[in-house]
């Protein structure tokens, strides 16, 4: 029997990778043997989550309702992530405020591509423009990039799958440059891990919800900042 998962199964997977992948720079070194496989597995949590936007975007009855949540929860998780990643209650830098904000940044480059008559030029200027701020954000760029693309291609596997794996070549060509300068071209191995979720979305997605207890829905915005605040507490503030 082929195995089959919908979308809250699959964002399950994703939140669990999401959380072997925090520890795992807590725990290990990158570049050690169990680093690299606890963030090769964590590398299943931005692409999906991106998908997860794109599909929200077209399945929502109320896409401004989504945007204000999805834009609440990103600045309620910047404080968590500092905690986590700096010890303190607020940085700004590059990756310094989680991957919600970004992925709300890509939210936002699908609406300005959708819903609005702006001339197309300009729509470019704008999405470069949030990909520039998605640099302080987790999974930059690529989680802007990433919703949009699947989003313009949505009627079409082929160029939709296509440019979701080019995105993905460039991200593991220019972190594994960015790591030769520190003299360890497999520093960055684990990024290939981002490989898997177009494997899981082709092969495995039954295209269903699932269930649609409010619980699906609210837990991935809490559990992100709540399980940051209890890594930050863990490992960074004592």
């Amino acid at each position: 029997m082929k195995l089959s998962l919908n979308r809250n199964q699959i964002k399950y997977l994703a939140i669990i990778a999401m959380l072997i992948d925090h520890l795992a720079w807590k725990m290990f070194d990158t570049a050690s043997l169990p680093g690299e496989i606890m963030h090769f597995i964590g590398r299943l949590t931005g692409p999906t989550m991106a998908i997860m936007v794109a599909e929200g975007y077209q399945y929502t009855r109320n896409v401004k309702k989504y945007a204000i949540r999805l834009g609440l929860f990103a600045l309620v998780s910047i404080v968590p992530f500092c905690l986590y990643e700096y010890g303190m209650l607020f940085a700004i830098g590059m990756g310094t405020w989680g991957v919600i904000y970004t992925l709300f940044l890509g939210l936002m480059a699908i609406c300005i591509w959708d819903r609005t008559k702006l001339p197309k030029w300009l729509k470019i200027v704008i999405i470069v423009v949030f990909c520039i701020l998605s640099l302080l954000g987790d999974w930059p760029i690529f989680d802007v990039l990433w919703p949009l693309f699947l989003f313009i291609y949505r009627d079409n596997a082929k160029k939709k799958w296509l440019s979701f794996n080019i995105i993905i070549c460039v991200e593991v060509a220019l972190t594994t440059l960015m790591s030769m300068g520190g003299g360890n071209i497999f520093r960055n191995f684990f990024q290939l891990g981002a490989f898997m979720v177009p494997i899981i979305f082709i092969y495995f997605y039954n295209g269903e919800s699932g269930s649609k207890h409010p619980f699906h829905k609210w837990f991935f915005y809490i559990f992100y900042p709540l399980h940051l605040l209890i890594l930050a507490y863990i490992f960074t503030l004592r």
